[in-house]
C-alpha cells in the first residue's frame, strides 16, 4: 500500500483543516486506517483510526469532539477533519495503514506510512 497525505498548512487557533490520505496498491477497504502526529522533539502519537469495515472510529482523548476521521472506499481515501484547532495540535501528521481487523494505537502496529503533512496552528 502506498499512502499520500495532503492538506496541511498554517491556520489560526480555532480554525479548521481537512487532511486527506490517498491510498493505492492493495484492497483499501480491508485495511485499518489511522492518523498519527509528531510534534518537534516528541514521539509520534496516535490521533485517530477507522476500523477495516468502517464500522468504528477511535480517537485520542485530546482530539475527541474536535477531529473526525472518515473514509471513502470508492476513492481509496481517508480524511481527518480537524476543527477548533489549538496550538498544541501543531505537528507533522502521518496517515498509516494496518493489514488487520484489529485497531491499535501504537505506531509499530502499522506497516504502511505516508510521508506526512505539516499542520501549524498559530495562537
Amino acid at each position: 500500500v502506498q499512502l499520500q497525505a495532503s492538506g496541511g498548512g498554517l491556520v489560526q487557533a480555532g480554525g479548521s483543516l481537512r487532511l486527506s490520505c490517498a491510498a493505492s496498491g492493495r484492497t483499501f477497504s480491508s485495511y485499518v486506517m489511522g492518523w498519527f502526529r509528531q510534534a518537534p522533539g516528541k514521539e509520534r502519537e496516535f490521533v485517530a483510526a477507522f476500523s477495516w469495515n468502517g464500522g468504528s472510529t477511535y480517537y485520542t482523548d485530546s482530539v475527541k469532539g474536535r477531529f473526525t476521521i472518515s473514509r471513502d472506499n470508492a476513492k481509496n481515501t481517508v480524511y481527518l477533519q480537524m476543527n477548533s484547532l489549538k496550538p498544541e495540535d501543531t505537528a507533522v501528521y502521518h496517515c498509516a495503514a494496518r493489514a488487520s481487523r484489529a485497531v491499535v494505537d501504537v505506531p509499530g502496529g502499522y506497516a504502511y506510512w505516508g510521508q506526512g503533512t505539516l499542520v501549524t496552528v498559530s495562537s
